[in-house]
């Protein structure tokens, strides 16, 4: 592997073509010296975002018996799979379900040289749980290679369970929590999988509903942490933002003013009075880090209200994949030096909304 710090990321779709940009854009921030992707299939459509993305300075690998396929395209690959895994220090795999620990089987088990692997919310069993902000802490040097970066929708879960239930309190303090997902139907970069009516979902298991309290329960369970969540999902035909309704009991007694105050103290929440998803994506659109939010999640404050003293109840956004890709290059520069991976990051605190 050398002294060269190279970033491979799998996958150029929802997660993956926009954290290439901004792997780009930070290089220098994470003293990284090439960054590398990986595209499986020579689409004429994706041929614009491929040149703009090796023109911008990144390295395109296909598969070698892919090659003459996209040259022909005029697009000439760096190279081959096996070339940019050998030298690679850090692995981001961006790929759709299931592939990821496909991949892990295949191609990352054998790999004692690189110094970890990423992998997204949807590959359950691939590493320990990361979000960040949330479990920084339970990471463990030279021990945790392989890190699952959970789902959007789960890293709003367990920042909402942090500031309300844990932050500065007794483990014990939440009682429960349950959660709403109202998802965007489709990303805008997706041209399939829209929907022309709301969908429910259905609550595959018995204790956790779907798997957005199922994983935070996971991510705060390397905290040492068991706590009482449950979570069901609805799909709506927009493709702006995903929605959370919460509803969270604590054993101490909190207020409305509290419960702001304590989201003004989290840097990684964003307060806003608008009620409407496309007002907040159009913030982010105008004022995000390349048109992304990088807040974990926006809550809307007029929607706040507690009851009795125990109960939280309020709506808030998810920024997609602004907060996973935030925890994404966390984790990348974690892996590539743990001791200073916090100083590195000071680059994104602008981009880090109090308001919205």
């Amino acid at each position: 592997m050398g002294t060269k710090r190279a970033i491979h990321v799998v996958g150029t779709g929802t997660i993956g073509e926009p954290l290439i940009g901004l792997l780009l854009h930070i290089r220098q921030d994470l003293d990284i010296d090439e960054i590398t992707f990986h595209k499986n299939r020579p689409l004429m459509h994706d041929r614009a975002k491929i040149r703009s993305l090796i023109r911008r300075g990144a390295k395109l690998v296909v598969a070698q018996d892919k090659m003459a396929e996209f040259e022909k395209l005029g697009i000439q690959p760096a190279y081959d799979i096996r070339e940019a895994l050998e030298q690679a220090t850090v692995v981001i795999d961006c790929t759709p379900k299931g592939l990821g620990n496909k991949h892990k089987q295949e191609w990352y088990a054998d790999m004692p040289q690189t110094l970890g692997f990423i992998a997204q919310g949807s590959e359950f069993g691939f590493g320990k749980m990361y979000a960040r902000g949330i479990n920084d802490g339970a990471l463990l040097p030279g021990e945790d290679r392989f890190l699952q970066v959970v789902s959007c929708n789960t890293h709003n879960l367990a920042v909402l369970i942090d500031t309300l239930g844990l932050h500065d309190k007794e483990p014990g303090n939440l009682v429960e929590g349950r959660f709403v997902c109202l998802r965007r139907a489709s990303d805008i970069s997706q041209e399939d999988e829209f929907i022309a009516a709301p969908q429910v979902g259905t609550h595959k298991d018995d204790r956790f509903g779907t798997h957005h309290a199922k994983d935070a329960w996971h991510l705060f369970n390397t905290r040492g942490l068991d706590l009482n969540l449950f979570s069901s999902e609805i799909k709506l035909n927009t493709q702006y933002m995903h929605c959370i309704w919460f509803n969270m009991r604590v054993k101490r007694a909190t207020t409305l003013d509290e419960v702001i105050d304590n989201f003004e103290a989290n840097p990684y929440v964003a307060l806003t009075e608008k009620t409407m998803a496309s007002t907040i994506f159009s913030f982010g659109r105008d004022h995000g880090y390349f048109g992304r939010l990088l807040n974990q999640t926006v809550v809307s404050t007029p929607t706040l209200v507690v009851r009795d003293g125990h109960e939280i109840t309020g709506y808030c956004f998810t920024p997609q994949d602004g907060n996973s890709l935030l925890s994404s290059i966390a984790a990348t520069s974690w892996l590539l030096d743990h001791r200073r991976y916090e100083e590195r990051l000071q680059f994104i605190t602008p981009y880090l909304f109090d308001e919205v």
